[in-house]
């Protein structure tokens, strides 16, 4: 079977267990959620982010300029210092005579910002698509000098790169030529009198990657680069792309004759990430390390890698877990060779014990040789689960930051931070029976090119980086819980709620106990006595109306479902629930009563709002001089009510009779998928417990319901019709005279009488 048409098969398979829904969402600027923005007028592009050891300082790489931010505050970000570093109009114009736009293409975006040693930074822009580099020093935030960057960073202000300093060495992943084709591997700055070196770019290394990320292991002293490049080893009709991650030795000096200021060390693997029976999903858009809990082997560093598909038709994404320990292994394995004549990958027969090792400087000649040409693993890197441990079918995420934190039984959790292309903070909590999505955060209002993403694991902070400025998001937001159950249902590991206090609080907060269920979120057990009674609201209202209860989600995954004894007798045809949850219905004697708005969740039910709804006294039953009122007014002990009649009177709705058959027991209305097919008036409106109320007055009436208004439509329309018969009688006589006046009749001309046939003139 053709590839293509294997590929063409695996694309009709959608993606397995795919995230369920957020389970609160909040809208950019909510109340409920507020989050602390940098982003003064003059300040563009902060998409580079770099967090100091101490978590007070944020450093961000803007579009020409470097800034130095004050987050030491929780509620407030602030600026500490500024270095403008802009190309000149001179260089800008040159810019723009290579065909480049002079807005969009020549400013100066900041690609790398990377503490250099102790008291200086590094930065790297893009300069007018011409690479700069400066050394700023950290206390006095001052530019001592800029010049070349000698391809350490992209020309291009959109091509994405990677760089990463280790005992004040630098190592580059970056395009490094005008055209941005040219991929390297480098280290700059090096130290103990060894030479800076670089990929040898006489064989094809990599074939057009796009790098994410960078990585050190320490313990082996190695860098790893993640990225995504063009899997040259398959004979697809199109390109296929592979997610890879290389590796080269820190203190790697290349080769005597062969591979001289080359890597010795240079290897790469595959990742895979794919769920069983599905298709992989191969284009890595990000990777996070999240290093092993204090005390643990640096063997257990994770990383968490965020990936989407190069054949889906629409958004998806999927997150994989790789352990270093699983990398070590496969570099340490067997090799594939490149054939140089043929260009085709074939297994190695045997190994080699030199192939993806440090120290070769002092290697034969004919092992470098094999190095040259046996890079790739035979084996991939496999996640640490069976597949993906996020699959999201809705969502292309862009950054991915990892968090562990234990929970309030002394289990860890790991709690994912995914920033989506549609400008939402993604919260996941990885459990044992899958991924739960607590939260989404707007954070910026327009999908975004260029994102970063840093996390502060001692503040509880994520900083999001994009065109707008800086967002510092806090990592929960625990009193937005204010029940129990709600507290409990969130999942939320960083929140509890405290038994003394009877709040929904951080864990750190306090020493109190605190109640927390995050793999079943049992309520009945962890909230026994903690429930309170929904307070009935009462609500008066006229005889046929149309009568509005609100009922609000307490979360996304909440079924809402309404109760009342008048379900009883009455079908529930008269009464709708809309798709915002709240009820209709028409106001009569058999619809007055209490109704009760119940929600679900994870089998927990709690009522979550109470109405008891009666008639409203109308004055106009008692003051006749009334009728004619368009507005009236009144005060009843829930609040203040306003009846307008509507411009649009709904249709009369009969109810049965008080004869009607009795409807059995009582039942719950549930209609989530129907919306009041008629129109609200601007109505009846109220404010109970902070719910808007409404209800429409209604011009038709029930027959053999309560007395009605004396309608004068008859008397009215006597009096037309004799208007009409006057106006008629006017015109007619109006029509005789004027007919009169155009006879030809002789008029005196003097007295305005008519000629007498004696008088008449003879000619």
């Amino acid at each position: 079977m053709a590839p293509s048409v294997v590929v063409l098969l695996l694309c009709l398979l959608g993606p397995a267990g795919s995230l369920p829904p957020p389970r609160t969402s909040f809208l950019l600027n909510s109340a409920d959620r507020p989050l602390v923005h940098f982003g003064p007028p003059d300040v563009h592009n902060t998409t580079t982010l770099l967090l100091s050891n101490d978590g007070s300082t944020l450093y961000v790489g803007a579009r020409d300029a470097v800034l130095s931010l004050d987050v030491s505050q929780g509620d407030v970000i602030s600026l500490k210092g500024k270095v403008e570093w802009r190309p000149s109009q001179a260089e800008v114009n040159s810019c723009q005579d290579k065909g480049k736009n002079p807005t969009v293409d020549c400013p100066n975006f900041i690609h790398v910002l990377q503490p250099i040693n102790s008291t200086h930074l590094y930065a790297c822009g893009s300069y007018a698509y011409s690479p700069h580099e400066a050394y700023i020093e950290a206390e006095s935030f001052s530019m001592l000098q800029h010049d070349g960057a000698k391809g350490r960073c992209p020309f291009s202000p959109f091509q994405r790169n990677t760089a990463i300093s280790v005992d004040g060495e630098l190592f580059t992943a970056s395009m490094t030529d005008f055209r941005g084709v040219k991929p390297q591997i480098s280290r700059h700055f090096s130290k103990n009198n060894r030479p800076d070196v670089n990929l040898d770019l006489s064989v094809s290394l990599l074939e057009e990657p796009v790098f994410v990320s960078s990585t050190s292991d320490p313990a082996e002293k190695k860098l790893y680069f993640f990225f995504t490049e063009v899997g040259n080893e398959f004979s697809f009709v199109d390109d296929l792309k592979m997610a890879r991650v290389a590796q080269v030795c820190k203190d790697d000096v290349g080769g005597q004759r062969t591979l001289q200021k080359k890597w010795t060390s240079f290897a790469k693997a595959s990742l895979l990430c794919q769920s069983p029976k599905q298709l992989p999903f191969n284009v890595l858009q990000d990777v996070f390390t999240l290093q092993p809990p204090e005390g643990s082997s640096s063997l257990d560093t994770l990383f968490y890698g965020v990936f989407s598909s190069q054949w889906s038709l629409g958004p998806q994404s999927a997150v994989c877990v790789f352990r270093l320990q699983d990398i070590r292994t496969v570099f340490a394995g067997s090799y594939r060779t490149l054939d140089l004549e043929t260009h085709q990958w074939k297994p190695l027969l045997e190994k080699h014990w030199y192939l993806g090792k440090c120290g070769l400087g002092n290697a034969s000649d004919s092992d470098l040789a094999e190095v040259k040409r046996s890079f790739l693993t035979s084996s991939d890197v496999k996640p640490v689960t069976d597949g993906p441990v996020v699959v999201s079918s809705g969502q292309r995420y862009s950054r991915v930051a990892a968090v562990r934190t234990e929970a309030a039984n002394g289990k860890e959790y790991t709690v994912l931070f995914l920033l989506t292309e549609s400008g939402f903070l993604h919260k996941v909590v990885l459990f044992d029976q899958g991924a739960s999505l607590i939260e989404e955060i707007q954070v910026f209002r327009e999908p975004q090119l260029v994102k970063s993403i840093v996390l502060s694991s001692t503040k509880g902070v994520v900083y999001v980086g994009t065109s707008e400025g800086v967002t510092a998001v806090p990592v929960a937001k625990c009193s937005i819980y204010r029940s129990c159950s709600q507290c409990v249902l969130a999942r939320d590991p960083f929140c509890g709620w405290s038994l003394s206090r009877e709040v929904c609080s951080a864990l750190d907060s306090s020493s109190d106990a605190m109640v927390q269920d995050l793999e079943n979120g049992n309520v009945e057990e962890k909230c026994q006595r903690q429930a309170r009674a929904s307070q009935s609201a009462e609500v008066s209202v006229h005889l046929n109306e149309v009568v509005r209860l609100p009922c609000l989600k307490p979360s996304n995954l909440a079924t809402l479902t309404w109760t009342s004894p008048q379900f009883e007798n009455l079908t529930e045809k008269l009464f709708i629930q809309s798709a915002d949850g709240s009820l209709s219905f028409l106001a009569a004697a058999a619809t007055f009563g209490t109704y009760h708005c119940e929600a679900e969740e994870d089998g927990y039910k709690v009522v979550v709002a109470s109405y008891t709804v009666g008639q409203m006294a109308s004055p106009r039953f008692m003051n006749p001089s009334s009728h004619g009122d368009k507005h009236h007014m009144s005060n009843s002990e829930d609040g203040f009510y306003e009846d307008i009649i509507t411009e649009e009177p709904l249709n009369p709705t009969k109810l049965p009779s008080g004869d009607a058959q009795d409807g059995g027991d009582e039942f719950t209305t549930n209609f989530n998928d129907k919306t009041a097919a008629s129109k609200e008036g601007s109505g009846l409106k109220s404010s109970v417990d902070g719910l808007n109320l409404t209800a429409t007055s209604r011009t038709d009436t029930w027959s053999g319901q309560q007395p009605v208004e004396k309608s004068y439509f008859s008397e009215l329309v006597v009096v037309s019709l004799l208007l009409v018969i006057c106006i008629c009688v006017l015109v007619l006589a109006g029509v005789h005279t004027w007919r009169q006046r155009k006879t030809g009749l002789k008029m005196d001309p003097l007295v305005g009488r008519e000629l007498s046939p004696e008088l008449k003139v003879v000619e």
